[in-house]
């Protein structure tokens, strides 16, 4: 993957990561219940969970191009098109809040779940996300070059992803108290912004040829 192309997947991966989600709002609600520390667990596992994700997409499109290189260019303006109606869904798509049932101070649950299960919890969040394995389907045909290593561009994306999507959520669990109420004074115009750039990936990046 050129520069270039890296600096586009960079932006792109920025949007996503900070348009609203399973493991965002996990984060959040896991920042307020239990502290900025232990939800680096969670994080992690959502960590996890994303490579796979990007694995398996990235390596069943790489082995679907073996058969025909047109699979590319029909991925693209396929996974441009939905990448466009997400974006109409995300700007749509209500504030994101969050409701606990009750007033809660970081890290004063009586019994907080152990490590494993709060990383499990950001894992499964990931993985049963049926919108997090379309996207990936559609996001990484727009970055693909068939005559790179996979294995390569597999490291730079996941990579790339893993640390994006890791410090928002890990600014948003640290932010809890703070972040809440601001998603619920702007959430609808943050999601307006959010969709715009999944739209104008949409748009623009099958014409790159």
């Amino acid at each position: 993957m050129d520069l270039q192309t890296w600096l586009v997947y960079l932006l792109a991966t920025t949007g996503l990561s900070l348009s609203p989600g399973p493991n965002s709002l996990l984060a959040l609600t896991h920042g307020a219940l239990y502290g900025g520390r232990r939800t680096l667990f969670t994080i992690a596992g959502g960590a996890a969970g994303f490579v796979v994700l990007i694995g398996l997409s990235l390596f069943g499109i790489s082995a679907l191009l073996k058969t025909s290189a047109l699979w590319l260019v029909a991925l693209k303006w396929v996974g441009g098109a939905y990448l466009v109606w997400l974006g109409i869904q995300v700007w749509r798509s209500a504030p994101v809040g969050l409701d606990l049932g009750h007033q809660v101070t970081p890290g004063a649950a009586a019994q907080p779940p152990s490590g494993a299960a709060l990383a499990w919890q950001g894992a499964l969040a990931a993985l049963t996300n049926p919108k997090g394995v379309l996207f990936f389907a559609a996001f990484l045909p727009q970055f693909i070059d068939p005559a790179r290593n996979p294995w390569t561009q597999f490291a730079v994306m996941a990579g790339t992803f893993v640390v994006v999507e890791s410090l928002t959520e890990l600014a948003i669990a640290g932010t809890a108290a703070r972040v809440r109420p601001w998603l619920n004074r702007v959430g609808r115009r943050f999601n307006q912004v959010c969709g715009g750039v999944f739209i104008a990936i949409g748009v623009a990046l099958p014409l790159r040829g």
